[in-house]
Protein backbone atom coordinates (compact mmCIF):
# COMPACT_ATOMS: atom_id res chain seq x y z
CA UNK A 1 0.00 0.00 0.00
CA UNK A 2 1.63 3.79 -0.68
CA UNK A 3 1.41 6.67 1.00
CA UNK A 4 2.20 10.62 0.02
CA UNK A 5 5.18 13.12 0.36
CA UNK A 6 7.92 15.02 -0.29
CA UNK A 7 11.50 16.13 1.54
CA UNK A 8 14.41 19.39 1.42
CA UNK A 9 18.00 20.08 2.00
CA UNK A 10 21.13 22.19 1.90
CA UNK A 11 24.94 22.53 1.14
CA UNK A 12 28.80 22.75 2.59
CA UNK A 13 31.60 23.48 0.62
CA UNK A 14 31.29 25.38 -2.60
CA UNK A 15 28.95 28.52 -2.50
CA UNK A 16 26.77 28.51 -5.61
CA UNK A 17 26.49 30.96 -8.14
CA UNK A 18 25.22 34.39 -7.45
CA UNK A 19 21.79 34.67 -7.18
CA UNK A 20 20.56 38.01 -9.26
CA UNK A 21 17.55 38.50 -7.06
CA UNK A 22 15.27 37.77 -4.60
CA UNK A 23 15.19 33.85 -3.19
CA UNK A 24 11.65 32.41 -3.95
CA UNK A 25 11.31 29.38 -0.90
CA UNK A 26 8.27 26.70 -2.22
CA UNK A 27 7.81 25.70 1.18
CA UNK A 28 5.59 25.61 4.18
CA UNK A 29 7.97 26.39 7.44
CA UNK A 30 7.79 24.62 10.26
CA UNK A 31 9.13 24.47 13.48
CA UNK A 32 12.72 22.30 13.26
CA UNK A 33 13.58 19.47 15.23
CA UNK A 34 17.16 18.61 15.93
CA UNK A 35 16.60 14.89 15.88
CA UNK A 36 14.35 12.79 14.17
CA UNK A 37 11.43 10.76 15.60
CA UNK A 38 11.43 7.22 16.53
CA UNK A 39 10.29 4.72 13.67
CA UNK A 40 7.22 4.21 13.51
CA UNK A 41 5.75 1.29 12.03
CA UNK A 42 4.03 2.58 9.06
CA UNK A 43 3.93 5.62 7.72
CA UNK A 44 1.52 8.49 7.41
CA UNK A 45 -0.29 10.41 4.46
CA UNK A 46 1.35 13.45 5.39
CA UNK A 47 5.17 14.46 6.09
CA UNK A 48 5.28 15.51 10.08
CA UNK A 49 5.42 19.02 10.85
CA UNK A 50 8.83 18.48 12.95
CA UNK A 51 11.24 16.09 11.02
CA UNK A 52 15.33 16.19 11.26
CA UNK A 53 17.47 19.18 11.01
CA UNK A 54 20.80 17.44 9.86
CA UNK A 55 22.36 19.35 7.18
CA UNK A 56 19.97 22.28 7.65
CA UNK A 57 17.09 23.80 8.73
CA UNK A 58 15.45 23.79 5.30
CA UNK A 59 15.84 20.42 5.09
CA UNK A 60 13.39 19.80 8.07
CA UNK A 61 10.60 21.71 6.81
CA UNK A 62 7.65 20.19 4.95
CA UNK A 63 7.52 20.40 1.29
CA UNK A 64 9.81 21.43 -1.43
CA UNK A 65 12.70 23.44 -0.73
CA UNK A 66 14.64 25.26 -3.73
CA UNK A 67 15.46 28.93 -3.75
CA UNK A 68 14.64 30.28 -7.07
CA UNK A 69 16.68 33.43 -8.62
CA UNK A 70 17.03 34.86 -12.53
CA UNK A 71 18.59 32.06 -14.28
CA UNK A 72 17.84 29.22 -12.30
CA UNK A 73 15.50 26.87 -14.36
CA UNK A 74 12.47 25.83 -12.52
CA UNK A 75 12.07 22.34 -11.21
CA UNK A 76 10.01 19.59 -13.17
CA UNK A 77 6.60 19.84 -13.03
CA UNK A 78 4.80 16.64 -12.53
CA UNK A 79 6.70 15.06 -9.88
CA UNK A 80 4.79 13.15 -7.66
CA UNK A 81 7.15 11.14 -4.90
CA UNK A 82 6.83 11.50 -1.73
CA UNK A 83 9.98 12.48 -1.05
CA UNK A 84 12.98 13.34 -3.05
CA UNK A 85 16.80 14.95 -3.38
CA UNK A 86 19.02 16.25 -5.91
CA UNK A 87 22.80 16.99 -4.41
CA UNK A 88 26.02 17.17 -5.66
CA UNK A 89 27.92 14.01 -4.87
CA UNK A 90 31.34 16.07 -4.55
CA UNK A 91 30.52 19.49 -2.73
CA UNK A 92 27.76 17.88 -0.96
CA UNK A 93 25.05 20.94 -1.50
CA UNK A 94 21.51 19.98 -1.67
CA UNK A 95 20.53 21.70 -4.78
CA UNK A 96 17.03 21.19 -3.99
CA UNK A 97 15.02 18.75 -2.00
CA UNK A 98 11.09 17.96 -1.16
CA UNK A 99 10.56 16.12 2.38
CA UNK A 100 13.86 15.86 2.63
CA UNK A 101 13.91 13.76 6.19
CA UNK A 102 10.71 12.22 6.17
CA UNK A 103 11.29 8.91 7.22
CA UNK A 104 9.29 6.33 4.95
CA UNK A 105 10.04 2.32 4.15
CA UNK A 106 13.37 2.15 1.95
CA UNK A 107 12.50 -1.35 0.13
CA UNK A 108 15.57 -2.63 -1.39
CA UNK A 109 17.59 0.47 -1.65
CA UNK A 110 18.34 -0.61 2.14
CA UNK A 111 20.92 -2.62 0.80
CA UNK A 112 23.02 0.07 -0.04
CA UNK A 113 23.74 -0.08 3.74
CA UNK A 114 23.97 -3.22 4.19
CA UNK A 115 26.74 -3.16 1.00
CA UNK A 116 28.86 -0.13 2.82
CA UNK A 117 28.75 -2.18 6.19
CA UNK A 118 29.71 -5.72 5.25
CA UNK A 119 31.95 -4.97 1.75
CA UNK A 120 35.07 -4.31 3.48
CA UNK A 121 34.74 -7.52 5.37
CA UNK A 122 35.35 -10.36 2.73
CA UNK A 123 38.09 -10.55 0.37
CA UNK A 124 35.97 -10.69 -3.04
CA UNK A 125 37.54 -14.46 -3.64
CA UNK A 126 36.37 -15.87 -0.62
CA UNK A 127 34.17 -19.29 -1.11
CA UNK A 128 31.42 -20.23 0.62
CA UNK A 129 29.36 -23.24 1.03
CA UNK A 130 25.70 -23.06 1.20
CA UNK A 131 23.89 -24.35 4.63
CA UNK A 132 20.27 -24.26 4.65
CA UNK A 133 20.15 -22.46 7.64
CA UNK A 134 21.76 -19.38 5.62
CA UNK A 135 18.37 -19.00 3.82
CA UNK A 136 15.84 -19.43 6.56
CA UNK A 137 13.82 -15.92 7.43
CA UNK A 138 13.65 -14.86 3.48
CA UNK A 139 10.00 -12.89 3.15
CA UNK A 140 7.70 -14.43 1.33
CA UNK A 141 7.40 -13.08 -2.20
CA UNK A 142 11.54 -11.22 -2.27
CA UNK A 143 13.51 -11.02 -5.04
CA UNK A 144 15.90 -13.91 -5.54
CA UNK A 145 19.28 -14.25 -7.63
CA UNK A 146 18.74 -18.40 -7.85
CA UNK A 147 21.53 -19.24 -4.73
CA UNK A 148 20.76 -22.90 -3.89
CA UNK A 149 21.71 -25.21 -0.69
CA UNK A 150 25.09 -26.77 -0.68
CA UNK A 151 26.51 -24.86 -3.63
CA UNK A 152 29.55 -22.94 -3.70
CA UNK A 153 29.33 -19.84 -3.99
CA UNK A 154 32.40 -16.36 -3.78
CA UNK A 155 32.01 -13.57 -2.35
CA UNK A 156 32.46 -11.69 -5.59
CA UNK A 157 29.12 -13.85 -6.73
CA UNK A 158 27.13 -12.88 -3.91
CA UNK A 159 27.63 -9.37 -3.91
CA UNK A 160 26.62 -9.38 -7.63
CA UNK A 161 23.62 -11.24 -6.92
CA UNK A 162 22.51 -8.24 -4.12
CA UNK A 163 23.22 -5.66 -6.64
CA UNK A 164 21.99 -6.64 -10.18
CA UNK A 165 19.22 -8.41 -9.12
CA UNK A 166 18.81 -7.64 -5.60
CA UNK A 167 18.73 -10.90 -4.16
CA UNK A 168 17.28 -11.32 -0.79
CA UNK A 169 18.58 -14.53 -1.13
CA UNK A 170 22.31 -13.31 -1.61
CA UNK A 171 21.48 -10.96 1.07
CA UNK A 172 20.91 -13.75 4.03
CA UNK A 173 24.26 -15.63 2.81
CA UNK A 174 26.41 -12.88 3.39
CA UNK A 175 24.77 -12.22 6.29
CA UNK A 176 24.85 -15.88 7.52
CA UNK A 177 28.78 -15.20 6.82
CA UNK A 178 28.77 -12.10 9.09
CA UNK A 179 27.57 -13.84 12.23
CA UNK A 180 23.55 -13.82 11.49
CA UNK A 181 20.88 -11.60 10.30
CA UNK A 182 20.69 -9.95 13.69
CA UNK A 183 24.03 -9.23 14.20
CA UNK A 184 24.14 -7.81 10.61
CA UNK A 185 21.38 -5.51 11.35
CA UNK A 186 22.57 -3.93 14.25
CA UNK A 187 25.76 -3.37 12.39
CA UNK A 188 24.08 -1.50 9.80
CA UNK A 189 22.51 0.48 12.50
CA UNK A 190 25.70 1.58 14.09
CA UNK A 191 27.02 2.64 10.69
CA UNK A 192 23.99 4.67 9.80
CA UNK A 193 24.57 6.42 13.36
CA UNK A 194 28.25 6.94 11.99
CA UNK A 195 27.09 8.42 9.00
CA UNK A 196 24.86 10.54 10.41
CA UNK A 197 22.19 8.59 8.99
CA UNK A 198 20.00 9.35 11.54
CA UNK A 199 16.04 8.70 10.04
CA UNK A 200 17.21 5.50 8.79
CA UNK A 201 16.64 2.14 11.69
CA UNK A 202 17.18 -1.15 9.63
CA UNK A 203 15.02 -4.54 10.76
CA UNK A 204 16.00 -7.05 8.01
CA UNK A 205 19.42 -6.88 6.33
CA UNK A 206 17.63 -6.51 2.48
CA UNK A 207 14.64 -4.12 2.48
CA UNK A 208 11.92 -6.42 3.05
CA UNK A 209 9.09 -4.86 4.73
CA UNK A 210 9.13 -4.64 8.60
CA UNK A 211 7.69 -2.76 11.16
CA UNK A 212 9.73 -0.11 12.26
CA UNK A 213 12.36 -0.14 9.12
CA UNK A 214 12.80 3.51 7.91
CA UNK A 215 14.72 5.38 6.11
CA UNK A 216 14.68 9.15 4.26
CA UNK A 217 16.00 10.44 0.70
CA UNK A 218 18.20 12.39 2.74
CA UNK A 219 19.60 9.35 4.61
CA UNK A 220 19.32 7.41 1.05
CA UNK A 221 21.44 9.88 -0.46
CA UNK A 222 24.21 10.17 2.39
CA UNK A 223 24.89 6.46 2.72
CA UNK A 224 25.10 6.11 -1.31
CA UNK A 225 27.60 8.79 -1.32
CA UNK A 226 29.48 6.87 1.39
CA UNK A 227 29.42 3.66 -0.47
CA UNK A 228 30.42 5.47 -3.85
CA UNK A 229 34.18 5.24 -2.33
CA UNK A 230 34.77 2.10 -2.34
CA UNK A 231 35.76 0.94 -5.45
CA UNK A 232 34.47 -2.20 -5.65
CA UNK A 233 30.37 -0.72 -4.59
CA UNK A 234 31.12 1.57 -7.81
CA UNK A 235 32.02 -1.90 -9.71
CA UNK A 236 28.99 -3.64 -8.83
CA UNK A 237 26.42 -0.91 -8.85
CA UNK A 238 27.79 0.02 -12.18
CA UNK A 239 27.68 -3.66 -13.36
CA UNK A 240 25.24 -4.02 -16.47
CA UNK A 241 25.27 -7.59 -16.65
CA UNK A 242 26.82 -10.84 -15.66
CA UNK A 243 27.35 -14.77 -15.12
CA UNK A 244 25.65 -15.99 -12.32
CA UNK A 245 26.67 -20.23 -10.94
CA UNK A 246 24.25 -22.19 -11.47
CA UNK A 247 23.70 -25.44 -9.94
CA UNK A 248 25.84 -28.66 -10.44
CA UNK A 249 24.01 -31.08 -12.19
CA UNK A 250 24.87 -34.54 -14.15
CA UNK A 251 24.90 -33.80 -17.95
CA UNK A 252 24.30 -37.09 -20.11
CA UNK A 253 28.07 -38.62 -19.52
CA UNK A 254 26.92 -38.87 -15.83
CA UNK A 255 29.83 -36.22 -14.69
CA UNK A 256 28.53 -33.31 -12.13
CA UNK A 257 29.03 -30.24 -14.15
CA UNK A 258 27.87 -26.40 -13.25
CA UNK A 259 26.95 -24.13 -16.05
CA UNK A 260 26.66 -20.45 -15.22
CA UNK A 261 23.55 -18.11 -16.48
CA UNK A 262 23.07 -14.52 -17.34
CA UNK A 263 21.61 -11.39 -14.94
CA UNK A 264 20.74 -8.52 -15.87
CA UNK A 265 20.97 -5.21 -13.54
CA UNK A 266 17.70 -4.32 -12.50
CA UNK A 267 18.55 0.00 -11.77
CA UNK A 268 16.01 0.61 -15.82
CA UNK A 269 18.16 3.94 -16.23
CA UNK A 270 21.23 1.77 -16.32
CA UNK A 271 20.08 -0.72 -18.60
CA UNK A 272 17.20 0.69 -20.52
CA UNK A 273 13.59 -0.73 -20.60
CA UNK A 274 10.87 -0.92 -23.57
CA UNK A 275 9.44 1.97 -22.07
CA UNK A 276 12.51 4.22 -20.84
CA UNK A 277 15.98 4.87 -22.09
CA UNK A 278 19.60 4.61 -20.43
CA UNK A 279 20.06 7.77 -18.72
CA UNK A 280 23.47 9.23 -20.54
CA UNK A 281 25.89 9.53 -17.97
CA UNK A 282 24.07 7.26 -15.27
CA UNK A 283 26.65 5.15 -13.16
CA UNK A 284 24.78 3.26 -10.07
CA UNK A 285 23.51 2.95 -7.44
CA UNK A 286 20.51 1.21 -6.47
CA UNK A 287 16.17 0.33 -6.90
CA UNK A 288 13.90 -0.98 -4.66
CA UNK A 289 10.28 -1.84 -4.34
CA UNK A 290 7.83 -3.26 -1.95
CA UNK A 291 4.03 -3.15 -1.13
CA UNK A 292 4.44 -1.09 2.06
CA UNK A 293 7.62 1.18 0.25
CA UNK A 294 6.06 1.54 -3.35
CA UNK A 295 9.41 2.24 -5.48
CA UNK A 296 12.54 3.65 -4.52
CA UNK A 297 15.38 4.88 -6.17
CA UNK A 298 18.93 6.36 -5.70
CA UNK A 299 21.29 7.18 -8.20
CA UNK A 300 23.93 8.95 -9.65
CA UNK A 301 25.51 10.46 -12.64
CA UNK A 302 28.17 12.65 -14.26
CA UNK A 303 27.90 15.32 -16.78
CA UNK A 304 29.75 17.69 -18.06
CA UNK A 305 32.58 17.14 -14.54
CA UNK A 306 29.22 17.51 -12.30
CA UNK A 307 28.68 14.26 -10.70
CA UNK A 308 24.84 14.62 -8.76
CA UNK A 309 22.67 12.46 -6.77
CA UNK A 310 19.32 11.89 -6.92
CA UNK A 311 16.91 10.05 -4.53
CA UNK A 312 12.91 9.30 -5.19
CA UNK A 313 10.92 7.86 -3.08
CA UNK A 314 7.72 6.49 -3.60
CA UNK A 315 6.31 8.37 -6.45
CA UNK A 316 2.57 8.50 -6.53
CA UNK A 317 1.76 8.48 -10.30
CA UNK A 318 1.12 4.65 -11.28
CA UNK A 319 3.13 5.12 -14.29
CA UNK A 320 5.16 1.83 -15.30
CA UNK A 321 8.87 3.34 -14.29
CA UNK A 322 7.59 6.18 -13.24
CA UNK A 323 10.36 6.64 -10.35
CA UNK A 324 13.02 6.46 -12.75
CA UNK A 325 10.92 8.83 -15.25
CA UNK A 326 11.21 11.18 -12.56
CA UNK A 327 14.37 10.93 -11.23
CA UNK A 328 15.79 11.43 -14.82
CA UNK A 329 13.62 14.60 -14.76
CA UNK A 330 15.06 15.79 -11.18
CA UNK A 331 18.78 15.10 -13.22
CA UNK A 332 17.85 16.79 -16.23
CA UNK A 333 17.02 20.11 -13.66
CA UNK A 334 19.84 19.45 -11.66
CA UNK A 335 22.73 19.61 -14.33
CA UNK A 336 20.76 22.93 -15.31
CA UNK A 337 20.86 24.28 -12.17
CA UNK A 338 24.58 23.35 -10.96
CA UNK A 339 26.59 26.41 -10.46
CA UNK A 340 23.18 28.90 -10.50
CA UNK A 341 21.15 27.89 -7.84
CA UNK A 342 21.64 28.49 -3.94
CA UNK A 343 21.62 25.66 -2.03
CA UNK A 344 19.48 24.46 0.48
CA UNK A 345 21.48 21.99 3.00
CA UNK A 346 24.29 20.07 2.80
CA UNK A 347 25.51 16.38 3.13
CA UNK A 348 27.26 15.80 6.38
CA UNK A 349 30.39 14.40 6.77
CA UNK A 350 30.85 11.30 8.75
CA UNK A 351 31.02 11.45 12.97
CA UNK A 352 34.23 10.52 12.44
CA UNK A 353 35.26 11.86 9.64
CA UNK A 354 38.26 14.29 9.87
CA UNK A 355 37.76 18.40 9.04
CA UNK A 356 40.13 20.81 7.59
CA UNK A 357 41.03 24.21 9.28
CA UNK A 358 37.59 25.68 8.31
CA UNK A 359 36.04 22.64 9.65
CA UNK A 360 35.18 21.72 6.21
CA UNK A 361 35.36 18.31 5.77
CA UNK A 362 38.77 17.24 4.00
CA UNK A 363 38.92 15.19 0.65
CA UNK A 364 40.47 12.35 -0.29
CA UNK A 365 43.49 12.46 -1.94
CA UNK A 366 44.19 11.16 -5.87
CA UNK A 367 45.71 7.60 -5.68
CA UNK A 368 44.22 6.52 -2.13
CA UNK A 369 42.04 3.78 -1.73
CA UNK A 370 39.32 5.11 0.49
CA UNK A 371 37.34 2.10 0.19
CA UNK A 372 38.10 -0.07 3.34
CA UNK A 373 37.92 -2.13 0.12
CA UNK A 374 38.22 -6.07 0.20
CA UNK A 375 39.75 -7.58 -2.72
CA UNK A 376 37.06 -5.50 -5.42
CA UNK A 377 34.79 -6.53 -7.43
CA UNK A 378 37.72 -6.85 -10.38
CA UNK A 379 36.37 -7.21 -14.34
CA UNK A 380 35.02 -11.33 -13.58
CA UNK A 381 32.25 -12.76 -15.94
CA UNK A 382 30.21 -10.38 -17.88
CA UNK A 383 29.95 -6.92 -18.73
CA UNK A 384 30.95 -5.20 -15.81
CA UNK A 385 30.17 -1.04 -15.86
CA UNK A 386 28.24 0.91 -17.46
CA UNK A 387 29.09 2.09 -20.98
CA UNK A 388 29.74 4.90 -23.33
CA UNK A 389 30.44 8.82 -22.40
CA UNK A 390 28.36 11.26 -21.17
CA UNK A 391 26.80 14.36 -22.85
CA UNK A 392 23.51 16.33 -22.79
CA UNK A 393 20.38 14.17 -22.74
CA UNK A 394 18.44 12.26 -21.22
CA UNK A 395 19.22 8.72 -22.95
CA UNK A 396 22.17 6.47 -23.85
CA UNK A 397 24.06 4.79 -21.18
CA UNK A 398 25.89 6.21 -18.30
CA UNK A 399 29.57 6.22 -17.16
CA UNK A 400 31.15 4.24 -13.53
CA UNK A 401 32.74 6.41 -11.27
CA UNK A 402 36.53 5.14 -9.87
CA UNK A 403 38.90 6.99 -7.63
CA UNK A 404 42.22 7.18 -8.98
CA UNK A 405 43.85 10.48 -10.92
CA UNK A 406 41.66 12.62 -12.56
CA UNK A 407 41.46 11.21 -16.03
CA UNK A 408 38.97 9.19 -18.71
CA UNK A 409 40.62 5.74 -18.47
CA UNK A 410 39.63 3.78 -21.98
CA UNK A 411 37.53 0.71 -20.79
CA UNK A 412 36.83 -2.45 -23.32
CA UNK A 413 33.93 -1.58 -26.18
CA UNK A 414 34.29 2.41 -25.39
CA UNK A 415 33.43 2.51 -21.80
CA UNK A 416 34.31 5.49 -19.91
CA UNK A 417 35.82 4.97 -15.93
CA UNK A 418 36.02 8.28 -14.43
CA UNK A 419 38.03 8.48 -11.89
CA UNK A 420 37.45 11.27 -9.16
CA UNK A 421 38.61 12.81 -5.63
CA UNK A 422 35.51 11.83 -3.39
CA UNK A 423 34.58 14.60 -0.48
CA UNK A 424 34.30 12.06 2.11
CA UNK A 425 37.23 11.04 4.42
CA UNK A 426 35.68 8.48 6.58
CA UNK A 427 36.85 5.57 5.30
CA UNK A 428 40.84 6.94 4.32
CA UNK A 429 41.44 8.90 7.83
CA UNK A 430 39.67 8.28 10.89
CA UNK A 431 40.39 10.53 14.03
CA UNK A 432 41.88 7.61 16.99
CA UNK A 433 39.41 6.63 18.97
CA UNK A 434 40.30 5.17 22.70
Amino acid sequence: MKTTGRPTRRSLLVTSAVLLSCSLSLSVTAPAASAAPKPSPSASVTPPANMSTVGGERLGQPGTQVSLAAGVPVLPKDLSARSWIVADAESGEVLAAHNAHWRLAPASTLKMLFADTLLPKFPSTTEHKVLPSDLAGIGAGSSMVGIKEDETYTVHDLWLGVFLRSGNDAVHVLSAMNGGVENTVAEMNEHAEELQALDTHAVSPDGYDAPGQVSSAYDLTLIARSGLQKKDFREYCSTLTAKFPGETKKNKKGKKVRTSFEIQNTNRLLTGDYDISQYQGIAGVKNGNTTNAGATFTGVAERDGKVLLVTVMNPQQGEHNEVYRETARLFDWGFKAAGKVEPVGELVAPKGAETGGDGAQASAQPGANPSGQAGGAGNASGKPVASAPAASGSSGIGIALALTGGLLVLLAGGAFLVNRRWPLPDLVRRRSRP
